[in-house]
């Protein structure tokens, strides 16, 4: 079930609110700027679907963000928990970071969570399948796809280039909970 948990910075172990409808959490991160939209794919996707097939599936929403926001490419990424890098792919964006573009992800399969640090508040994102997630150019914020991570996302770019981390150096991110095994990894 998607979620958000909204925090206040100082305080990692009680949240200030908790959503777990679609549209609660559109309002909730809509108002801080933050794009959240569940998507039904127009054609059943199937697991081992090529990359083709599933933005075929996408294809109208996909080309709408497009449209709207000026993205240009687009792609599917995927991990298993069998992933012989999967450590150092997590480690790569657990800590507070930004980009020069916006991080648009939409979750095909699996989850994902998403932390966002916005003002002096902390938004926790649990993005499962048919969630979409936009978080704008320099929101501090950091990703967990857990210990053992299972997912299948659809990326969108304006240009790849500005989608490299910069991380911000503050330790928030250890402070606040890490993202626990999806139920899905384990029937992956």
């Amino acid at each position: 079930m998607s979620r958000l948990r909204i925090y206040h910075e100082s305080d990692a172990a009680t949240p200030l609110a908790v959503h777990t409808a679609g549209a609660d959490i559109a309002r909730e991160l809509g108002a801080v700027g933050v794009r959240f939209e569940q998507w039904q794919a127009s054609q059943p996707v199937v697991p081992g679907a090529s990359q083709d097939e599933v933005i075929a599936a996408y294809r109208a929403d996909i080309d709408r963000l497009m449209r709207e926001e000026g993205y240009r490419t687009v792609d599917v990424i995927s991990l298993r928990p069998d992933h012989p890098d999967r450590e150092a792919l997590r480690r790569k964006f657990l800590s507070e970071h930004t980009h020069s573009e916006d991080e648009v992800r939409f979750f095909v399969a699996g989850a994902g969570q998403f932390t966002l640090h916005i003002g002096d508040k902390v938004y926790e994102v649990l993005c499962e399948s048919g969630d979409l997630i936009g978080v704008p150019d320099r929101t501090r914020h950091w990703f967990d796809m857990s210990e053992s991570p299972y997912f299948v996302a659809i990326r969108l770019f304006t240009s790849q280039e500005g989608w490299v981390a910069e991380f911000t150096g503050e330790d928030i991110a250890e402070r606040f909970p890490r993202m626990p095994p999806h139920r899905s990894a384990e029937a992956a």
